[in-house]
């Protein structure tokens, strides 16, 4: 229980930042579509998450963190696809999106988007696979407590993101007085920043 609870904390600490790119995503999301459509992009994100920690658990993390060029192609995708993302945005159209004329189809695209923005993004794998071995006991079955991290760390980010979301509510009503075109422009600033952010991350891979 004590490790645990300094795993809560480690993670904690972690979460206690400024917004990184899928945060901004679920804010950008939440103030076009609401924070119940926005619940398909964090669906998304953790989808992502969990096949991190899997590869994380299987040595994929090792690989990325001795690879330059397999760390470099995998981040500037996820660039390239947060601008191409924002970009969409601003050149959009002033009007809200018809929900219900293809709301099965907006509801896979925010889905896609949280999936492939987490998957683009190298340093996860890296993290849950320096994270996760500060924490397991090795006398212990190892899957067991992989298992209880991973979940809890979903958990944590669940929450997290959907406060994130919540403030992106909060802020529509304000962003919405004035136009919907002029959501659409803040969301798409919100997913260039976002882009910027990843681009900005430096990572020097293991000798």
């Amino acid at each position: 229980m004590e490790t645990y609870l300094i795993y809560l904390a480690a993670v904690a600490v972690f979460f206690a930042t400024p917004p990184g790119t899928s945060q901004l995503l679920i804010i950008s999301n939440s103030v076009r579509h609401g924070l119940r459509r926005s619940a398909y992009t964090i669906a998304g994100d953790l989808t992502a998450n969990s096949l991190q920690m899997t590869g994380a658990a299987f040595g994929l993390a090792a690989i990325i963190a001795t690879s330059a060029t397999a760390f470099i192609w995998i981040k500037w995708l996820g660039v390239a696809y947060l601008v191409w993302i924002g970009v969409q945005l601003i050149l959009s159209k002033d009007q809200p999106d018809d929900v219900t004329a293809n709301a099965s189809g907006q509801s896979f695209r925010l889905f896609r988007q949280g999936f492939v923005t987490s998957m683009a993004n190298p340093f996860s794998v890296v993290f849950f696979g320096a994270l996760f071995p500060q924490f397991i006991d090795p006398t212990m079955p190892v899957l067991p407590q992989l298992l209880v991290l991973g979940v809890t760390y979903l958990v944590v980010d669940g929450a997290i993101l959907l406060v994130w979301g919540w403030l992106g509510v909060r802020a529509a009503t304000a962003l919405k007085r004035f136009s919907f075109g002029l959501v659409n422009k803040v969301c798409g600033a919100l997913m260039i920043c976002a882009a910027a952010l990843l681009a900005s991350k430096d990572f020097q891979p293991q000798r």
